[in-house]
């Protein structure tokens, strides 16, 4: 039995008709005044195709009425008036297309003729045309549903999981505009997969609420942690050579030249050594400065500092002088000193044995990427003990390791892995600079550009989007815009936006909180979404000033604060 046609005008009198047509801009000449008030900027309406049983969805870009002129009107005479509607048009839609009935593509299979009908979608019509992009969007068996459409509360939204995640996605919001419950909605429909993957790098705690079957809860140590279960070390032997000198080397140091050579040098020297008591020889001859191999960084200060010492046979016999690296270390080494000795770096430098097991690694990753089906599901990593100054270097490591990971793992093999970067503009910077930030910026920027090919997709969530570096956001074809008050940011999505949905992004800074605008690959249609509430609230509630300073007494946690502020933990 056919399908009820969606779009049934027969007998309905049109708005308008096409006065103008420049590829994807159609300008409607209004030949019923009666109905304008029933458009509005970024609705939809319908126009008759060229080709049978087609029609072209647009969206409303502008209304204006036309003045005649008034010089030669008659006393009494009224100056004539024109209404003009521009319509951006965005899509076709198919009452037949092969076997399939009622589709809506994103592409023009034609464009209207001069004098074509434009008609308005009325309530009901509305209705049949969204719960058709639904159940185009949703997946038969787990549809990625993230609310509802603004224009039909009743349609359901849906989002392409497969295309949101392997095209990566940005998730831009100015605070207090929904942003944290959109991802923890996300979160809660991707943990009730039964292979899902995935890792949310939470950097203020705010997402320790969200539990549940499939969703595990990670803890970068602390300065007073111990390895225990759900804390994760990041031992500096994971860490790349030009990472290690992000942290340690001061480049405006005359003698950095030659820290750096001799730094890299011993460095490799301690992992072939440390390869060679494992009994692993074969290993020792191929491995290169950035293989993760452990080695233990004691050694390596002894071995640094005996450099840095050395003397040797003068010219003369009998005679002595001092190295070709004597004292040419010095500063080096106390800068790794000071490292060493930080407690807020306790998860790099900790001194538990373990972290120097030959296996650690594989003991990480299994924590970091092992699907649900075999015990891992989405892992939320809480950053909120790891110092601003390194955050980004750490962010990145976790990021690498997983990217590098799915590098070497067979193709047919790899279960794919999404990253959400929450608050993305600290470590995913706009400006970077020389050291730790540039080196976080080259792992982020890698995976964006290859990330599709081994299964890794990004979703960068930020307030400042503006902050973020262009290339990343460049390479992230979806997006859910939600309230954006600040001029720069606005302009940054704007200009990431395609410019076929015309003015849809000047609703930015008036959406309403839980409103966003869903545009890319993952969504058929530019829409205005109202985000459901996810099940389990994060932590990312704006505290009300008004309304606590209202209250009869008030929590005195100062000295309560002060000993976590001591401790360095909560």
């Amino acid at each position: 039995m056919a399908n009820e046609a969606v779009f049934n005008f027969d007998g309905k009198e049109p708005i308008g008709r096409v006065q103008s047509v420049d590829t994807s801009t159609v300008v409607i000449n209004v030949i019923n005044s009666d109905m304008l008030s029933k458009v509005q900027v970024n609705h939809m309406v319908v126009l008759r195709s060229s080709k049978l049983n087609q029609w072209l969805i647009g969206l409303v870009n502008k209304i204006m009425r036309k003045y005649g002129d008034d010089s030669d009107l008659a006393e009494g005479e009224e100056i004539a008036t024109s209404d003009i509607i521009k319509v951006t048009i965005i899509g076709t839609f198919l009452e037949k297309d092969g076997v399939h009935e009622n589709v809506f593509k994103r592409t023009l299979e034609s464009v209207p003729e001069i004098d074509a009908d434009c008609f308005i979608m009325t309530e009901d019509i509305i209705t049949g045309f969204m719960n058709i992009i639904s159940n185009s969007n949703a997946s038969a068996d787990n549809p990625l549903c993230i609310g509802s459409y603004v224009l039909n509360g009743e349609a359901k939204a849906y989002l392409d999981g497969n295309k949101l995640f392997q095209r990566h996605a940005v998730i831009a919001g100015s605070t207090g505009s929904g942003k944290s419950y959109t991802v923890a909605t996300l979160i809660e429909q991707i943990a009730k997969l039964k292979s899902a993957n995935a890792l949310v790098f939470d950097i203020h705690g705010e997402y320790e609420p969200i539990t549940g079957d499939g969703i595990n809860h990670f803890k970068i140590a602390g300065p007073s942690d111990v390895t225990r279960e759900g804390i994760i070390y990041l031992p500096y032997w994971l860490l790349t050579y030009e990472e290690m000198l992000s942290m340690m080397l001061d480049r405006s140091d005359n003698n950095a030249p030659n820290q750096a050579m001799i730094f890299s040098r011993t460095v490799l020297e301690k992992k072939k050594e440390y390869l060679i008591s494992k009994e692993k020889t074969e290993l020792s001859d191929i491995i290169t400065i950035d293989s993760p191999t452990p080695y233990d960084i004691n050694l390596l200060k002894d071995k640094l500092e005996e450099i840095n010492n050395e003397i040797v046979p003068g010219a003369k016999t009998g005679t002595t002088k001092a190295g070709d690296f004597n004292g040419k270390l010095s500063r080096f080494i106390q800068r790794l000193e000071a490292k060493i000795q930080d407690k807020r770096l306790n998860f790099i430098f900790s001194k538990e044995d373990e972290l120097l097991e030959y296996n650690y690694i594989n003991a990480l990753c299994k924590n970091l990427i092992t699907p649900t089906s075999n015990g891992g599901g989405v892992k939320i990593i809480d950053f909120s003990e790891v110092p601003s100054d390194i955050l980004p270097l750490i962010v990145s490591l976790i990021a690498r390791i997983v990217f590098s990971v799915q590098q070497w793992t067979d193709k047919d093999k790899i279960n794919p892995i999404a990253l959400f970067c929450d608050e993305a503009h600290l470590y995913i910077p706009n400006d970077a600079k020389q050291g730790v930030e540039m080196s976080s910026l080259n792992s982020f920027e890698r995976i964006a550009k290859e990330g599709r090919k081994y299964g890794v997709g990004l979703v960068v969530i930020t307030q400042r989007p503006s902050e973020v570096n262009r290339t990343v956001l460049s390479q992230s074809n979806n997006f859910i815009a939600m309230r954006l008050t600040n001029a720069d940011d606005q302009s940054v999505v704007k200009k990431l936006m395609p410019d076929s949905i015309g003015n849809f992004a000047e609703l930015l800074p008036i959406l309403d909180i839980g409103e966003a605008l869903v545009v890319g690959d993952a969504s058929l249609l530019p829409s205005r979404i109202k985000v459901k509430e996810p099940e389990k609230k994060p932590n990312s509630n704006t505290i009300k000033f008004w309304d606590v300073w209202s209250k009869d007494d008030s929590n005195d946690t100062i000295d309560e604060a002060i000993e976590a502020l001591r401790k360095q933990t909560k």
